[in-house]
């Protein structure tokens, strides 16, 4: 038996993400005020995507505690459903665009931290809000994939929803105003693009890696 049931685990996550998420907007930085504000960086939009899918995984624990014993099949088909959107933002948004934007930083930061995050952002942004942004992301959400059982879209489905995101990402990107788009913008535009390439090339290493975690020491809760 856990230490922490999961569905507790995945509540303390979600109000994590709403903290960060409004510590991130709290703060006064010349980027947000242009044209985007803070739809232009990967990063938030990550951490959104992240508070979406445990937003839903809370939903989900709630609306199978409700069912649960209740015979009704109605709601267990409603249940299956929210499951299955689950697992589709598990597989499709939260694991690659996660594990992508915690990677990509740390190795760009590693290499050059100019390039990414440059030291200037140290007066705006505290460093547990900075690892909040970068860091717990993977811990998150291998939790989530080591505690419960998930089931990953068809391999085709999956890469064509991934790359309509990052392509979205990238056009959306073109539409902002040549002389307010800033060069670590740019920077960005280029990584959505490898996120694609990233993805089509280790969406089945992805796959294998959650078939592993789903299926060793015993089974998981859904």
């Amino acid at each position: 038996m856990a230490l922490v049931p999961c569905q507790v685990l995945r509540v303390a996550i979600l109000l994590s993400y709403c903290s960060i998420l409004c510590n991130y907007k709290a703060i006064e930085m010349p980027s947000h005020q242009t044209y985007g504000g803070s739809w232009k960086f990967l990063t938030f939009i990550d951490l959104v995507i992240q508070a979406v899918f445990f937003g839903i995984c809370v939903l989900t624990d709630l609306s199978s505690l409700l069912t649960r014993g209740s015979g009704n099949q109605e709601q267990e088909r409603q249940l299956k459903k929210l499951i299955s959107l689950r697992d589709w933002m598990l597989a499709v948004l939260a694991f690659p665009v996660g594990v992508f934007v915690v990677a990509v930083f740390w190795i760009i930061y590693a290499y050059d931290r100019e390039m990414i995050y440059p030291k200037l952002l140290d007066n705006f942004i505290p460093g547990w809000l900075n690892h909040g942004m970068h860091t717990t992301v993977l811990p998150f959400i291998l939790i989530e994939m080591r505690t419960s059982h998930h089931a990953y879209p068809s391999r085709n489905s999956g890469l064509a929803a991934i790359c309509t995101f990052s392509v979205g990402y990238i056009l959306c990107g073109c539409n902002f105003p040549l002389q307010e788009l800033p060069e670590e913008r740019k920077k960005e535009q280029r990584m959505g693009f490898e996120l694609v390439i990233y993805l089509e090339k280790s969406g089945k290493d992805c796959e294998n890696m959650e078939g592993f975690l789903a299926h060793t020491d015993g089974p998981r809760e859904g």
